[in-house]
């Protein structure tokens, strides 16, 4: 049985717009399971960000209740959702936004020493996850401007991971990228969760859900449906006939 590691009940989100009242996310009860590569997918304004950002605690919701490994994270104010981030959840995000006036390695090790006073292990551990994203040690010393897009996405993977986080939040990874690097990026994603890490993913490409193997899809605020896609494995045209279909019927 799957052990849930993020879980939604009631969640509203509702912004203010023009004096009207705009309702982003309408009751939405979720859970996301440990170990899963969960996409959300939906059209441009079906509210994909908000929940990200809302499940990940970047944003608060209006109404109800956020729990994160049976911790309830919805009633915290910005300062302990700012510590809660930090220990539990990494980012990526389509623009990377790293330090231009610090190497790529300053840059990592700037978010892991917020958590982390061991700069040894903190090193140590940065390393190890350049290494497995194939950055060498000639890459890591250069600044974000001499990167990339590639490249600066896979930084921007490796400063995620480097508190070791329960969930890795992504959102729309690959939508600033040629398909090529695009490919690389969603080839590191689909690595680091085929060793257990937890991913959240929104995107609009289709090529990119189906490296997911639960597909959710938004709609005004609601989630109309769901696909299981099983695990990824590459080369496999029935999933990609099985989400279409999904989408077909979700009116994508």
């Amino acid at each position: 049985m799957k052990k849930t590691c993020v879980e939604a009940e009631n969640l509203s989100k509702s912004f203010s717009s023009g004096g009207n009242l705009q309702h982003v996310l309408k009751n939405i009860d979720l859970e996301l399971y440990q170990g899963d590569f969960t996409v959300i997918m939906g059209a441009s304004g079906a509210g994909k960000s908000t929940l990200l950002y809302a499940l990940s605690g970047m944003d608060t919701p209006s109404l109800g209740k956020i729990s994160f490994g049976g911790n309830i994270i919805s009633d915290l104010d910005q300062d302990g959702l700012a510590v809660f981030r930090r220990k539990h959840c990494g980012f990526v995000f389509q623009q990377i936004y790293l330090i231009d006036g610090m190497s790529v390695m300053d840059n990592v090790l700037a978010a892991g020493l917020l958590i982390s006073k061991d700069k040894k292990a903190v090193i140590q551990r940065a390393k190890e996850l350049f290494q497995a994203v194939d950055l060498p040690e000639e890459t890591q010393r250069k600044f974000p401007a001499q990167l990339s897009g590639g490249e600066a996405q896979r930084v921007g993977i490796v400063r995620g991971l480097i508190n070791s986080p329960e969930v890795l939040f992504a959102d729309e990874p690959t939508g600033a990228l040629n398909s090529k690097t695009g490919l690389d990026v969603l080839d590191t994603l689909t690595k680091f969760n085929e060793q257990g890490q937890s991913v959240v993913m929104v995107t609009h490409d289709t090529r990119s859900a189906r490296r997911g193997n639960r597909i959710l899809y938004l709609k005004d605020g609601r989630i109309l449906g769901e696909c299981d896609l099983g695990r990824y494995v590459h080369g496999d045209k029935q999933r990609h006939e099985k989400l279409s279909a999904f989408l077909t019927e979700m009116g994508w």
